[in-house]
């Protein structure tokens, strides 16, 4: 009740003009205490999942704002994030963002190892391929496994990008190195079904094929694919950015177009190259308190042939999260499952208005709470192609493929923040996915605003 009670009154925000909230509402403004040096903001990660188990662990963003006149611009920010799922799956994080390690360069930096028991995969072109949810239902008449869209999935990745500006102006451009190691394969049901006992023990891969090992038979995922691989992109582009705040900007533009390349001679098992344009927008309708924010992005491959397995990755040049994979999920689509939309080209939207709705100082910190109202939409732009599937006689196509129904993709929801020394964002939202073949809804607990 209190989640819908939320969404319902974020959502109101929407509709009532801002000249009702100029008029009405009367801005409050605090003394803000200057930090200096070295600070630090920490969350526990506590979640449950019945497949993968407890979710246990902690993450920690250390600042330094030097003598403090930048503030809230920090000098340095190290991030940290250990969590593990009892059954295997995890975070293991480093991030690294700065503007004064190198001057005149802001360099950002990201080790990570992100190992996934039960990885999202729901086929290619969004609702070309059909989500039949009553597999996943135990109760169900047609159950076959809770598993059926799922993979494992190991990633290790090297993550550095470098920004810099031309001359003093707001232009400026990007250079990075992105490598991701793939180790993909079936779930191992014997890990999941550890203290699991009658029919909650989930049948065995032989039993009850997945889809990923369907499309494997099929030939829509290569024997040489299959297993994952190496992926070494290298990326330059431009960038014109005004924001006024990074984590979360009252006004400014912030637009990239970028080109990622990931090459053979480099050890890539496939050559290719994507095309990304990125553009944000923020306004403020309230002075400090109240402002409207949107991201376009469009993302396409525009050379080479795209390993499966890659093509969920969102390119940025920076990372609001462990993972950057959509569309669906936490970080583009909240509310549709993760992952739902693949497909060789896609744009993505995001609307979203945010409400600093009151200022707190504890513990020596300053502190501010927000609300966030948002509409998210997404659609593949290019399709992956499937024509050299061999389908078997014996199954039924249209229980798996529905050619020509992808269209928008749609959500909806609402979110709470509460950010320490206007850096450190600790983010819940919920989204509700308005097409029942994109899931139902989701609630996400993590770091930082959307965009």
């Amino acid at each position: 009740m209190k989640q819908i009670l939320l969404v319902f009154v974020c959502l109101f925000l929407f509709v009532i003009p801002p000249a009702v909230f100029a008029k009405d509402f009367k801005v409050k403004t605090d003394s803000v205490r200057i930090k200096t040096g070295w600070n630090f903001g920490a969350i526990p990660t506590i979640t449950f999942d019945t497949d993968q188990g407890f979710q246990y662990g902690a993450a920690v963003n250390f600042y330094n704002f030097g003598d403090g006149s930048s503030f809230p611009k920090y000098k340095h920010s190290l991030y940290f994030e250990v969590s593990h799922f009892t059954k295997g799956s995890g975070i293991y994080r480093f991030y690294y963002d700065s503007e004064s390690l190198l001057k005149g360069i802001r360099i950002t930096t990201d080790l990570s190892y992100l190992p996934d028991e039960a990885y999202d995969f729901y086929g290619f072109n969004g609702y070309e391929s059909v989500l039949n949810k009553e597999w996943e239902k135990q109760n169900s008449d047609i159950y076959k496994t809770r598993m059926f869209y799922k993979y494992q999935q190991k990633l290790f990745r090297f993550k550095t990008d470098l920004q810099g500006k031309f001359r003093d102006s707001s232009f400026g451009w990007i250079f990075g190195v992105n490598l991701l190691n793939y180790q993909n394969a079936s779930v191992d049901i014997n890990k999941l079904n550890k203290g699991l006992s009658g029919a909650d023990k989930l049948p065995t891969v032989e039993e009850q094929p997945g889809l990923y090992e369907k499309y494997i038979q099929w030939g829509l995922i290569t024997p040489r694919e299959a297993k994952g691989g190496f992926i070494p992109e290298i990326k330059a582009g431009i960038v014109y950015d005004t924001r006024d705040n990074q984590p979360n900007p009252m006004k400014g533009i912030w637009t990239e177009v970028v080109i990622a390349t990931a090459p053979q001679f480099l050890g890539a098992g496939s050559g290719f190259s994507k095309f990304s344009f990125t553009h944000r927008q923020y306004f403020t309708l309230i002075k400090d308190d109240l402002s409207f924010g949107y991201r376009i992005n469009w993302q396409q491959t525009i050379s080479g042939h795209v390993p499966y397995y890659y093509e969920p990755q969102i390119i940025s040049s920076v990372m609001t999260g462990a993972s950057s994979t959509g569309l669906g999920g936490a970080k583009n689509l909240r509310g549709v499952r993760r992952n739902r939309v693949v497909g060789d080209g896609y744009i993505l939207g995001n609307l979203e208005l945010r409400w600093k709705f009151t200022r707190f100082k504890m513990i020596k910190q300053n502190f501010y709470l927000a609300l966030n109202s948002f509409v998210d939409f997404g659609q593949v732009t290019k399709k992956i192609d499937t024509s050299n599937m061999q389908l078997p006689p014996s199954v039924i196509r249209s229980d798996y493929f529905n050619p020509g129904a992808e269209k928008l993709h749609t959500s909806y929801g609402a979110g709470l923040r509460l950010v320490m020394n206007y850096n450190f964002v600790i983010a819940m939202d919920y989204g509700i996915a308005t097409n029942k073949q994109d899931g139902d809804s989701g609630i996400y607990i993590g770091l930082n605003y959307l965009f």
